[in-house]
């Protein structure tokens, strides 16, 4: 049955709607989200590249991240004190001799000021952050790997199924991951494929320690990463009865 020119231009009218809000989207969410097969799905984003009403990135939505996303230089200025702060209170956290993964978030590389300024002895670092990598390889004390990946020059950061594969060759006794936000029910991202990612790095860890600034708190940005368990602990310059209101580890 031919379907009518105008439900077809509404559906197209949704589709780049629906892109424009997420920037990426895999094929098959596309599906489910407007209801039609992959084939009429494809048609659609073809017909929606030729008009110019969106853009095909190589990488999916690894271009699209880095095109998008606010880049690294841009974060690093914003609520510095909050993430000093922060990276305070996390380096504490670190034993000699341990294993950590270090996030590529600003707040992480506040982390990694830190342990530059204040070493510990034995720490193995792991990043995807190629300014954590320089930061800490600049002490001799400790011993940095940068996994492999995609670079992603804005972000400053390596990503992309390389990336995860790298990861799963480790065993991590923390992970220092950011959050784009945190709520009661848990902790989230807004990028599909840095979703992908710290979904890995917490699956490899013995511990997870989330430094998210208050900031952050209450947000839910659209992918969910984990739910608040006894393997996960806050770091945040929230108080702690700011915190225990909303219901979040103290």
């Amino acid at each position: 049955m031919k379907v009518a020119t105008s439900i077809i231009l509404a559906r197209r009218k949704s589709l780049a709607e629906l892109l424009e809000n997420h920037r990426y989207l895999p094929l098959a969410e596309v599906c489910s989200r407007l209801g039609v097969s992959e084939a009429t799905a494809r048609r659609d984003l073809r017909v929606l590249v030729r008009e110019k009403k969106i853009t095909r990135t190589y990488g999916g939505a690894l271009g699209n991240f880095d095109a998008t996303f606010a880049s690294f230089a841009d974060r690093r200025v914003v609520d510095r004190e909050a993430k000093a702060l922060i990276a305070e209170r996390a380096r504490k956290l670190i034993k000699p001799n341990s294993t950590c993964f270090f996030d590529s978030g600003t707040t992480i590389f506040a982390l990694a000021e830190v342990l530059y300024r204040e070493p510990i002895a034995g720490l193995r670092a792991i990043t995807n952050s190629l300014p954590v990598a320089e930061m800490l390889g600049r002490r001799s004390e400790l011993e940095v790997h940068l996994l492999g990946g995609r670079f992603l020059q804005r972000q400053s950061i390596l990503l992309g199924p390389s990336a995860r594969r790298s990861a799963r060759l480790w065993k991590f006794d923390l992970v220092f991951l950011g959050a784009e936000g945190f709520s009661q029910g848990g902790i989230w991202a807004s990028e599909p494929e840095v979703a992908a990612f710290q979904k890995t790095l917490i699956a490899q860890a013995r511990k997870v320690i989330v430094c998210a600034h208050a900031a952050k708190l209450g947000r839910e940005t659209g992918i969910f990463l984990a739910p608040w368990t006894p393997r996960f602990q806050l770091v945040t310059d929230a108080s702690p009865a700011l915190r225990a209101r909303r219901g979040l580890p103290v």
